[in-house]
C-alpha cells in the first residue's frame, strides 16, 4: 500500500465526470451566472432587457466562434477573423449606403470577399505548408490594410461626400433596419437568431455530413487521414473558407448594429472568439469538440462581459480577465490529455 489510499469508485466516477468537456462548460456558465446573481448591479441582472442585450452583443462573437470552431477542430487557428470582419463591414456599408447596390447583391459580394480571404489562408497552409499562425497573421494584417485602403481610413456612414467636397446625409438602407430589428415581441434580436442559425448549420456540417468527419480526422491525425484517402488540402481550404464566410456574416451584422462600416472594427475579436471555443471544450490540439459546447462558451463570455459592464468594470480589466480565462481553460485541457 506504501501509505497511499487508492481512490474509491465514487472518486473515480467524479473525476471522470469533471473530465467531461460538457460538464466543464456547463459549470463555467453556472459559475458566471451565479456571479451575476451576487453582483447584480442593484437588480439590473434580473431584468430581461439585460439578458436580451447580452445576447445581442455577444451574437457577433458567437458567429465568429462558429467558424473558429471548424478551424480549431482541424488543428488550426485563425487570427484574421477580426480583420476580415472589419473589411466586410466596410464593404457592406460602402456597397449598400454609398453605391446603392441591391441588398442581395451586397450580401453575396461580402460573403464572397470573406470566403476568399479565408480560402486564401487555407490554401497557403495546405499548399505551401505555412503554419496556420503565420498564414492567418499575414491575412490579419492584409485584410486590415485593405479595409483602410477601401475606406480611405474613414468610417463609411450615411454621410456621403459629394463632388464639391460637401457631405450629404442619406437614409439608412432597409437591410440595416432589418438586421437590427427585434422580433417575438421585441424579446429577441435578428442578429441573435442569425447566430443560432449559424450554430445549427455548423452542427449539420460536423455531425451529419462527410466533410464534418473529415474535419475531425484531419485534426486528430493528419497523416492517418491522408493515408485513409481524406482530401486533406481541400478540407483545410474548406474549413478556413467557412471561417471567412462566418467573418463576413459577422461583419454585416456589426455594420448593421453600428449603422456604419468602421475599418477599425473587429480589433482583438479573435481573442474573444478563441476564448469562446476553448471554454466550450474544443481541443486546441484538434480532432475534438462540438458546436453546442461553443454555444455554451458564447453564453459564458457573453454573461461575463455583461456582468462586468453593468458593474462598471473597465475594458482593460475585461481584456486581462479574458486572457486569464484562456490560460486556465488550456491548462485544464493539458491536464486532461
Amino acid at each position: 500500500m506504501n501509505g497511499q489510499i487508492s481512490p474509491g469508485p465514487e472518486n473515480s466516477k467524479l473525476a471522470r465526470l469533471f473530465r467531461s468537456p460538457t460538464v466543464r462548460a456547463l459549470l463555467s456558465l453556472l459559475v458566471v451566472v451565479l456571479l451575476g446573481l451576487v453582483f447584480n448591479a442593484e437588480g439590473a441582472f434580473f431584468k430581461w432587457g439585460t439578458h436580451r442585450d447580452m445576447l445581442r452583443q455577444v451574437s457577433v462573437f458567437g458567429i465568429l466562434a462558429c467558424g473558429m470552431t471548424l478551424v480549431i477542430i482541424t488543428s488550426g487557428i485563425d487570427l484574421s477573423v477580426g480583420s476580415v470582419l472589419g473589411l466586410t463591414a466596410v464593404l457592406f456599408s460602402l456597397f449598400s449606403i454609398h453605391l446603392g447596390w441591391w441588398p442581395w447583391l451586397t450580401v453575396v459580394a461580402c460573403f464572397a470577399a470573406g470566403a476568399a480571404c479565408g480560402a486564401a489562408s487555407g490554401a497557403l497552409i495546405a499548399r505551401f505548408n505555412i503554419q496556420p499562425f503565420i498564414a492567418t497573421l499575414a491575412m490579419m494584417v492584409f485584410a486590415r490594410g485593405l479595409a483602410k485602403f477601401v475606406s480611405g481610413g474613414q468610417k463609411i456612414s450615411t454621410a456621403v461626400m459629394q463632388p464639391d467636397g460637401t457631405y450629404q446625409y442619406v437614409e439608412v438602407p432597409r437591410i440595416f433596419d432589418l438586421l437590427n430589428a427585434r422580433i417575438l415581441g421585441e424579446n429577441l434580436t435578428v442578429v441573435t437568431l442569425i447566430m443560432l442559425v449559424c450554430v445549427a448549420g455548423c452542427y449539420l456540417v460536423l455531425a451529419k455530413l462527410r466533410w464534418g468527419r473529415y474535419f475531425y480526422a484531419v485534426g486528430g491525425n493528419e497523416e492517418a487521414a491522408r493515408l485513409s484517402g481524406v482530401p486533406v488540402a481541400a478540407v483545410k481550404v474548406l474549413a478556413y473558407g467557412l471561417s471567412g464566410f462566418f467573418c463576413a456574416l459577422a461583419g454585416i451584422c456589426q455594420a448593421a448594429q453600428e449603422l456604419q462600416g468602421d475599418p477599425e472594427a473587429g480589433m482583438a475579436y479573435e481573442l474573444t472568439a478563441i476564448a469562446i471555443v476553448v471554454i466550450g471544450g474544443t481541443s486546441l490540439r484538434g480532432g475534438r469538440g462540438t458546436i453546442w459546447l461553443t454555444l455554451l462558451g458564447t453564453m459564458t463570455i457573453g454573461y461575463l462581459e455583461k456582468i462586468l459592464s453593468i458593474n462598471a468594470v473597465g475594458e482593460a480589466s475585461r481584456l486581462m480577465l479574458t486572457g486569464m480565462i484562456i490560460i486556465v481553460a488550456v491548462l485544464f485541457q493539458k491536464r486532461e490529455s
